[in-house]
């Protein structure tokens, strides 16, 4: 990595327009307050109701770090007030897109104010959705970076479209093994059940533009592409990436949240402080987002995995905002679970605080759906991980983290995903209690001491800022 100071004398003009996905916007955030904290202007672009869902800024950063507000056009089919992907069912994400794309009018003048004002951005930092923004920022000269915040290697897995127009995935089958430019590893791979999702992605939506459009689009115009993401957890992957798609493949470090174990400003969370009373390293977190696809059949597999394993446990349960409204809450949970289980377990159907858990000398491991954001904040403090992954990523940060030995996956049907209590049961208890915990604790602490050097993680955020300035005449 370069020295950090390159065009110190000044500073960057940066505006920066995630997806409308919390998993995206406070990934974004952390970059953003990040290149504040170093001086230069940014610019977050959002709607109006996520603004004002998005945590406070340390007061040090907001005369740096501006919000700006565009409207959301309505869209017929999405719900009134949906702004996010947390807002809407799993069928009306694509709607959601749609109603994006009617945000580059907005963003047009807004760009446009900017530059008469004498503010022209010397960056704009996109999310994959966005193919319409290049263009966009074309005219008035201002390059593009890419900001991807899932494991770099599923960027790798869906490959550039020269790649996919000389090795056409056409079958389901495709999907489910390497593809011929993924010199990564044949175990990470998606399994036959979570290949669907990533075929779909390759088909137009109900937004008019399949993903996979979207994503070549607007990675074909970018200048750089941004990984939250590292060497030391993805080794090699950034040099197939620069080669992948020609052009600079920049890893931003893992970018994990600050402030929140200092935060005291909410109220006392009944977690925290059933956590308090529990032996160390005895409770099994368990967390599954608030969108991962989930039934009530799973969810009531999962219950009776718990009680049949029969450790301490605290379930953050969610409503799912992205799935089957009915799900999520105590009355998904098979009747007596609660009861029979209250000596060991807490089912939490409120706000967790999940870094100020995950830190907790109570919590011993993570049940998680690898989410990357929740996976990467599990590094910051060694976890092992039982892994039930879903869709996008998921599946394959589960490879991944299975392949570095800190924790294994629930046993699925590969066919249709399905999963049972047993196989919860077994698993929670590999990694929970019985002798291999120690050889998944470890590897996972090794981890954790490369991942946890600030000094490290600085110099990523350093070489992010040197390539800005190296690269921002491009356009």
């Amino acid at each position: 990595m370069g020295e950090a100071g390159v065009g110190a004398a000044g500073h960057l003009e940066v505006v920066v327009f995630p997806w409308l996905a919390f998993g995206h916007m406070l990934p974004f955030l952390e970059l953003s307050k990040r290149l504040a904290a170093r001086g230069h202007a940014v610019a977050f672009v959002s709607t109006l109701r996520n603004l004002a869902r998005l945590p406070p800024v340390p007061p040090h950063l907001s005369a740096r770090l501006r919000f700006v507000s565009l409207p959301l056009p309505r869209v017929e089919g999405l719900p009134d007030g949906a702004e996010s992907t947390a807002d809407v069912p799993p069928g009306e994400v694509e709607l959601l897109k749609k109603a994006m794309d009617g945000l580059a009018a907005p963003f047009t003048a807004f760009l446009a104010d900017a530059v008469a004002g004498g503010r022209r951005p010397d960056w704009i930092i996109n999310d994959f959705c966005h193919h319409w923004l290049p263009s966009i920022a074309g005219e008035h000269k201002v390059p593009c970076a890419l900001f991807q915040i899932v494991l770099a290697g599923i960027v790798a897995y869906g490959g550039p479209r020269w790649a996919n127009s000389m090795h056409p995935r056409t079958a389901l089958e495709d999907f489910a093994v390497p593809p011929e430019w993924f010199s990564v590893s044949s175990t990470i791979v998606y399994n036959r059940h979570e290949a669907r999702w990533l075929a779909g992605c390759f088909r137009p939506n109900a937004s008019g533009v399949s993903d996979m459009e979207r994503f070549w689009q607007i990675n074909e115009q970018c200048h750089i592409t941004i990984y939250r993401s590292c060497d030391e957890i993805e080794p090699g992957m950034f040099a197939l990436l620069a080669g992948l798609f020609q052009k600079p493949s920049i890893p931003v470090g893992t970018l994990p949240p600050q402030h929140e174990l200092d935060d005291d400003e909410r109220t006392p969370s009944d977690v925290l402080q059933w956590l308090n009373g529990q032996p160390l390293k005895s409770v099994l977190y368990v967390a599954l987002g608030s969108e991962a696809p989930l039934s009530v059949d799973n969810l009531q597999e999962l219950a009776l995995g718990l009680e049949l394993a029969g450790v301490r446990f605290v379930w953050a349960l969610r409503r799912q905002g992205n799935t089957n409204a009915d799900v999520g809450g105590p009355s998904v949970l098979p009747d007596g679970f609660e009861e029979r289980t209250r000596h060991c377990g807490l089912v939490s159907t409120g706000w967790v605080p999940q870094v100020k858990v995950l830190a907790h000398g109570a919590v011993g491991a993570f049940l998680t759906h690898c989410g990357w954001g929740s996976t990467l904040e599990s590094f910051m403090f060694g976890l092992p991980l039982v892994m039930l992954p879903f869709v996008v990523d998921q599946p394959l940060v589960a490879r991944t983290m299975v392949e570095r030995g800190i924790g294994i996956e629930v046993a699925r049907d590969e066919g249709d995903g399905s999963f049972d209590k047993v196989g919860v049961a077994a698993a929670v208890r590999r990694v929970m209690v019985d002798e291999e915990r120690n050889l998944f604790t470890s590897r996972a602490k090794k981890l954790q001491e490369v991942l946890a050097d600030q000094e490290l993680q600085k110099r990523y955020i350093d070489d992010l800022v040197d390539n800005l300035w190296r690269y921002k005449d491009a356009a």
